[in-house]
């Protein structure tokens, strides 16, 4: 399957219907949940920590939701880890709907929100331990894709965590025949197909770390072969 480009999803346009932002948020949520998206990227985040307690920071970059940064934060208290995150978001209005999704977020000391382009990360080098990013790489043409994977080579310390979908026509199915049974979200309708058709394979995804300095130490594959994270550490050499 050719993957498809120049064809935006509506997440990247005009987020004025809040209602519909919302009800995408809580599908992806439900698809994070229980399709392994948020067990990849812990599985992917544990190798770079390597069993380590902490103190660890970690920076999640096209948060969403911020459902994976805190699963993440739940089983660092259960197994005494001590992490802080913070979730970038390029749109505000994303950050509002997670908000008021989930209201825990704002009584949290470890967790902080703020927006920011994933492009251009507003922190000195090393800032942050790992730097964390799920489904944010499809939205990028490889150009854009390779820009992101540098900024996020340069802020981390120890490496970065990339977890996405994988392009190919089981998983284009899958989710055309998800998106039908289990919601009725315009948003997730159109964009869970086409978020498929944008992704780019686990030999494209390697590619793109490789280009952007990063060489991949772990990869982690859904239960469906659908999705993958991908833990990454700076390689010296770029």
């Amino acid at each position: 399957m050719r993957r498809l480009t120049a064809t935006p999803e509506l997440l990247d346009g005009p987020l004025e219907d809040a209602a519909a932002l919302r009800g995408n948020l809580c599908d992806l949520r439900r698809v994070n949940r229980y399709l392994g998206g948020s067990r990849l990227s812990g599985r992917a985040v544990d190798l770079l920590l390597a069993g380590e307690r902490g103190p660890h920071s970690l920076l999640d970059v096209g948060t969403g939701a911020a459902d994976i940064p805190m699963a993440l934060l739940g089983t660092a208290e259960a197994r005494g880890r001590v992490l802080r995150i913070v979730g970038l978001d390029s749109r505000p209005e994303v950050l509002d709907a997670a908000r008021s999704i989930d209201p825990r977020m704002g009584d949290l000391h470890n967790l902080q929100l703020g927006t920011a382009d994933g492009r251009a990360l507003p922190y000195p080098d090393r800032t942050f331990d790992i730097v964390h990013s799920s489904m944010v790489l499809h939205h990028l043409e490889p150009r854009d894709a390779v820009v992101f994977l540098r900024e996020a080579r340069r802020v981390a310390r120890r490496g970065v965590v990339v977890n996405d979908l994988v392009r190919g026509r089981l998983s284009w199915l899958g989710a055309w025949l998800l998106t039908r049974l289990a919601t009725g979200n315009r948003l997730t309708r159109h964009d869970g197909p086409l978020s498929v058709r944008r992704a780019y394979t686990r030999v494209e995804a390697r590619v793109l770390l490789e280009s952007a300095g990063l060489s991949p130490v772990g990869e982690f594959i859904g239960p469906f072969g659908h999705r993958v994270a991908f833990a990454a550490v700076p390689n010296p050499e770029a």
